[in-house]
């Protein structure tokens, strides 16, 4: 919309329109009472199609009900040339002629005080104090937020504005290796380039119940301060690494470390030092806790272990932070699981160059595993030792889902470095590898379904960690997605525009993905 507003609204300011605008907020969006609830529940239906949901609007000229999403109240305004409806839901008022939600600060009002009559009907609190009740029914999380007089004052005493577009550089910012440190750099940039872990981070919400000097996430939250400010010469993180030698001593010295050990140490101090952020509630990931660490990378693993003889099955459900991945190349057999030279593609994947997926990869992770005579587990059905099956499927996914792909080996027989190339895809679909899943797999293999509209699994690519050289000498780099289609590549102090082709021709050793829709508890 333009600062000037929606000039179509003075039609609809004629007469009584503040009483009739009134009439149906009361009745037909906030509904405070059981009455007006009912008639909401009977009436609120579309007068083309009947259907009651489907983004309901109700036009503002006449007494008509119509979809939004099969474009049924779009046909009506045309018809009837009536420019103006409310959405049932959120209250918002729609334009059909600017083809946008619209902002009046008449009808806001009348919005805002229906909403607050309706509250206290319903024996509720106006938001600002108690900011877990929703509008449009019980057990939404949501508020509209309002700034107080102090945060107007600070904004009128600030009026300089940060802008971001598409060609910012705001949020890159190289690291000084301070010596053989490229393996702390190179998850730190993946890291401070995550979304949600960044808005946590810059809206100031972690309460620190440690001495600051000696707290992780005081340090992580500095440093997203310095890596947003707009800076551009290179950040020294000196104080992280000793706050990573102090909390983590298997990493403390000068010596080249492994950067997924680094990244499920430092998750692990972050986790332990921020508990007290999330108030002692609990939460729906399997660590059962509601630190900004669990919430955005804790899933679930599910293993079925199958009775061979009763067939019945012993299910556990435990948290990850990562999934560690086996390549081709590596002493433990790896299953041939792409479908050869057919051209068939999943997730974006082609099998036409015989190269082994990211898919290949989590087929075999989620496959059936006969655990055989040597390792007999004791069967709850049969009171005796059998030979049984393991699977591995995702009970709960993460929202930053991270992929750790096994090049370096250690055995007692030899120690070395796994250069198999694996493709991974820009967009992946974990749907295969859920547990939910788990009933359209037959003997190992994914009968996939297409659902072009389910978009749960659905996540995106952010970032690449890659290691160049061998196990005793080598260098880490670091791949980020800067805003939706630009790719930098991170090399300790060096950061260098990468085209998409860069990515996906990497190596690949750390793969983060973040899940594409987000669903609010």
């Amino acid at each position: 919309m333009s600062p000037a507003g929606c000039p179509h609204v003075n039609g609809f300011k004629v007469d009584n329109w503040k009483q009739n605008l009134r009439v149906i907020y009361q009745c037909f969006v906030w509904s405070g009472s059981a009455e007006t609830r009912k008639r909401k529940a009977k009436s609120c239906i579309c007068h083309m199609c009947g259907a009651h949901l489907n983004r309901l609007h109700s036009c503002l000229s006449c007494v008509f009900f119509g979809c939004f999403t099969k474009k049924h109240i779009h046909e009506h305004a045309k018809n009837k040339r009536h420019n103006l409806a409310i959405d049932l839901l959120y209250g918002g008022i729609y334009c059909f002629v600017c083809q946008d939600y619209i902002y009046d600060k008449d009808m806001e009002q009348i919005a805002k005080e229906e909403q607050r009559k309706a509250w206290k009907l319903q024996g509720r609190f106006f938001p600002l104090f108690n900011p877990s009740v929703g509008p449009s029914g019980v057990g939404e999380k949501y508020s509209t937020w309002e700034p107080t007089k102090r945060e107007l004052e600070l904004l009128r005493h600030n009026p300089k504005r940060r802008k971001i577009t598409t060609n910012c550089t705001i949020g890159l910012r190289g690291l000084i290796n301070l010596g053989n440190t490229c393996f702390m750099n190179c998850i730190v940039q993946a890291l401070t380039h995550t979304p949600l872990l960044r808005d946590f981070f810059l809206s100031d919400r972690h309460k620190c119940e440690m001495q600051s000097n000696s707290c992780l996430v005081c340090e992580m939250s500095q440093l997203f301060q310095e890596f947003y400010s707009g800076h551009r010469s290179p950040h020294i993180p000196f104080r992280l690494l000793h706050l990573v030698w102090t909390h983590a001593r298997h990493l403390a010295g000068y010596e080249q470390q492994d950067a997924h050990e680094f990244l499920i140490a430092a998750l692990d101090v972050l986790h332990r030092h921020c508990k007290g952020d999330d108030n002692g509630k609990k939460a729906n990931n399997p660590n059962n806790c509601n630190c900004i660490i669990d919430q955005i990378f804790t899933g679930g693993l599910q293993s079925d272990v199958t009775c061979q003889v009763c067939h019945g099955v012993s299910t556990t459900i435990d948290p990850f932070w990562d999934i560690s991945l086996d390549l081709p190349g590596s002493s433990t057999p790896f299953w041939p699981l792409s479908p050869g030279g057919d051209g068939s593609t999943l997730n974006g994947e082609s099998h036409l160059s015989g190269a082994t997926t990211l898919t290949d990869c989590l087929r075999r992770f989620t496959r059936p595993e006969h655990l055989g005579s040597s390792a007999k587990i004791k069967c709850s059905g049969c009171h005796s030792y059998q030979e049984s099956t393991k699977q591995l499927t995702m009970k709960k996914l993460p929202i930053v889902a991270c992929f750790h792909l096994k090049r370096f080996e250690h055995s007692a027989k030899l120690r070395r470095k796994i250069p198999t190339y694996v493709s991974f895809p820009l967009e992946l679909d974990m749907t295969p590898f859920m547990a939910s899943s788990k009933e359209s797999r037959m003997n190992g293999q994914y009968q996939q379904s297409v659902d072009v509209f389910n978009n749960d699994n659905k996540y995106s690519l952010f970032a690449v960690v890659n290691h160049q050289g061998t196990l005793e000498s080598g260098h880490y780099t670091t791949f980020i997605r800067q805003h939706k289609d630009q790719w930098f590549k991170c090399d300790d102090a060096v950061i260098t525009k990468a085209s998409i082709k860069d990515v996906l021709d990497s190596e690949g050793y750390l793969l983060f993905y973040h899940k594409q829709f987000l669903e609010y508890e």
